[in-house]
């Protein structure tokens, strides 16, 4: 629908989240925004993922399925609840990092959806790599003396980006498949936004034809029809024959 997917996960939270202040949404570190959305996945279409891949060798179609329940086990999705931070407590949450690298000290914050929207415009992705270390860089030094970003060596640069990008590991879950057909194995990258999003929207065009076929039947307002249980609406439908 001409989202993002930073646009995307803001939209989903602020819905269920009204009285979070955007401007709050945006300042979670990607980690906490898509533990967010894997729990509110969870509480609103169950801890099944379930998908389809093309193998990329012999262009075979499969089903892919996986629990979050395992992937929990395993530790790679967070324990329990998921608690977003209310307005007064949002500071609290970019918490810093350091880093040493060859004689380097360096602290940063981690990424933020804010800090991937400032970059969105940008088609170079050295130069957005380069705006994302500017923005989470909060100090850098050497031998007891500031060091500007600027002076930052390409490969120190880019352990801070890595170390970046591992605080969010979880979040963008990578599945080796294997084709049962030709044998050949792959990965592939789980986006929970993405996925999140295409649910919903499947739910949606879903319960619009569900309604429409209640209401001309029927006669029954759409308020009603939403207030009714999935089970009964599920047999009225049954019993009109769709």
């Amino acid at each position: 629908m001409g989202r993002t997917p930073v646009e995307q996960a803001l939209i989903i939270l602020a819905t269920i989240f009204p009285q979070i202040p955007r401007d709050d949404l945006v300042r979670l570190t990607i980690a906490q925004r898509d533990a967010a959305l894997f729990h509110l996945r969870e509480q609103t279409f169950g801890s099944q993922l379930k998908g389809l891949a093309d193998c990329p060798a012999c262009h075979e179609r499969l089903e892919l399925a996986f629990d979050a329940e395992n992937l929990r086990s395993l530790d790679i999705l967070p324990k329990g609840e998921v608690a977003l931070p209310d307005h007064e407590s949002i500071e609290l949450f970019n918490a810093t990092a350091p880093l040493e690298v060859e004689g380097y000290e360096i602290t940063f914050r981690l990424s933020t959806s804010a800090d991937l929207m400032s970059t969105a415009s940008t088609m170079d992705m050295e130069q957005a790599r380069r705006q994302l270390l500017n923005a989470c860089l909060i100090s850098i030094k050497r031998q007891g003396q500031a060091v500007s970003v600027d002076d930052l060596p390409s490969n120190i640069a880019d352990a801070v980006i890595e170390r970046i990008g591992q605080a969010t590991s979880w979040a963008n879950l990578t599945i080796v498949t294997i084709c049962p057909a030709c044998g050949h194995e792959w990965e592939i990258i789980f986006d929970i936004v993405s996925y999140f999003w295409s649910e919903i929207n499947a739910w949606a065009v879903r319960m619009m034809h569900e309604i429409h076929a209640l209401a001309s039947n029927y006669g029954w307002r759409e308020a009603d029809i939403l207030a009714m249980s999935a089970w009964r609406r599920q047999r009225y439908l049954e019993l009109i024959g769709t």
